[in-house]
């Protein structure tokens, strides 16, 4: 009986872990602040529709964030902001696939994969009700006329810190929004080949909302180059 009861309160303090964190984004916005740092968190979880709640590192070197690596268990999840001048235009979040967490938590614990592009959705939702609260019906629409571009995930770190644009205007004039990243899928064949450190990763680097009001305001020009060089601006200039 004893037993029993230890098992038992062990049991609901597991639960309790995983399911009190979450409480703090209920009435929050579906992203938290683009500089925040907590925002890789909430990609993790969006991305993997999972409860869980990660121990986030934001780095103000690109070259840590570029070598850095996340885990599984513990769920360790990396975090880098781009900056133009004092604006935040891009965060890169390194977080766990879904398949992964599924796999070191159980089947409950993680959902259904999702794209980077669907956080950048988010984004622009934001940006839209943003605008809209602010009485910039026309920034607003603005927004809903730009295209998130579903871009097929690198299988490469090589391709991933590639050079590449935000934003660009399409030959129709459609002003279009890159949301690029890397992703191997834990329940892939791959997996027995991989050295464990690149297992179940997922990378997403996701334009802010502020870059999207931005775009809609005309003060951000498209076709922002983003890098990850060394000096690439990763603090507010």
């Amino acid at each position: 009986m004893i037993l029993q009861l230890i098992q038992s309160s062990s049991l609901l303090l597991l639960l309790a872990s995983v399911i009190a964190p979450t409480a703090s984004y209920s009435a929050a916005p579906l992203l938290p602040l683009s500089g925040s740092s907590v925002f890789c968190q909430r990609v993790q979880q969006l991305l993997a529709d999972t409860q869980l709640l990660s121990d986030n590192t934001v780095f103000t070197s690109m070259a840590e964030y570029r070598h850095s690596k996340p885990r599984v268990d513990p769920l360790k999840t990396y975090q880098v902001v781009a900056y133009q001048a004092t604006i935040p235009i891009l965060v890169s979040c390194k977080v766990k696939g879904a398949a992964h967490i599924r796999a070191a938590y159980g089947e409950s614990m993680a959902g259904e994969q999702q794209p980077c592009s669907s956080v950048t959705r988010i984004a622009s939702e934001q940006a839209i009700d943003e605008l809209q609260a602010e009485g910039n019906v026309p920034g607003a629409d603005a927004v809903r006329a730009m295209v998130v571009e579903n871009n097929e995930p690198a299988m490469t770190g090589f391709s991933y810190l590639a050079d590449y644009e935000l934003s660009y205007v399409d030959a129709n004039g459609v002003l279009r929004i890159n949301s690029t990243g890397l992703f191997h899928d834990y329940d892939s064949w791959l997996t027995w080949i991989l050295p464990e450190a690149l297992e179940g990763q997922n990378y997403c680097n996701i334009p802010t909302v502020e870059y999207i009001k931005g775009l809609a305001a005309g003060s951000i020009t498209p076709g922002t180059i983003i890098t990850t060089d060394d000096d690439a601006p990763v603090t507010p200039q």
